[in-house]
């Protein structure tokens, strides 16, 4: 790399994820029926899009090279989590009401200073984050200026409390 002061462009965003799931169907329900999204395009029985909004797709499905494969493994390489940002710090508070009600669904939870984050895990074993960012008034600094994140716990009851 010859170029070592180039840097993204900051306005660059992660457009979409691409997940290798064992049964379609079960992961449809997962990502539509549980966290709300909206299924765009069913490509036969191997592959779906789905988005929030409209968008052509944040997160596409497949058993290309996966179906009925076992789950993921939290060791080795590839995907830690995938992170879905949440636009108002009430619409965590309602995925969090809506996801509590899930019987035998863990749900871990931190506030880091930045962000407030639900993790759970969907039908392979991905992980998943449900976040939302605090407006940058309100992130930690340290006295010389620099980001000063952390893993504190989530305050789940004052969350709950915002949701409708």
């Amino acid at each position: 790399m010859k170029d070592s002061k180039y840097q993204v462009p900051p306005k660059t965003q992660i457009g979409h994820v691409h997940l290798r799931v064992s049964n379609l169907d079960t992961s449809i329900q997962f990502y539509c029926d549980l966290l709300g999204f909206e299924l765009i395009q069913k490509y036969g029985e191997e592959a779906a899009f789905v988005s929030a909004g409209g968008y052509h797709h944040h997160i596409g499905l497949n058993t290309w090279h996966s179906k009925d494969a076992a789950p993921d493994t939290r060791e080795g390489t590839g995907l830690y989590h995938l992170a879905i940002l949440y636009p108002t710090k009430k619409d965590l508070a309602n995925i969090y009401k809506r996801i509590s009600q899930v019987e035998n669904l863990r749900i871990g939870s931190s506030d880091h200073g930045v962000s407030l984050a639900l993790y759970i895990r969907d039908p392979d074993n991905h992980g998943v984050e449900l976040y939302w960012d605090k407006p940058k008034e309100e992130w930690p600094w340290t006295a010389d200026g620099k980001l000063d994140m952390y893993v504190r716990p989530l305050d789940l009851d004052a969350l709950l409390a915002l949701a409708d």
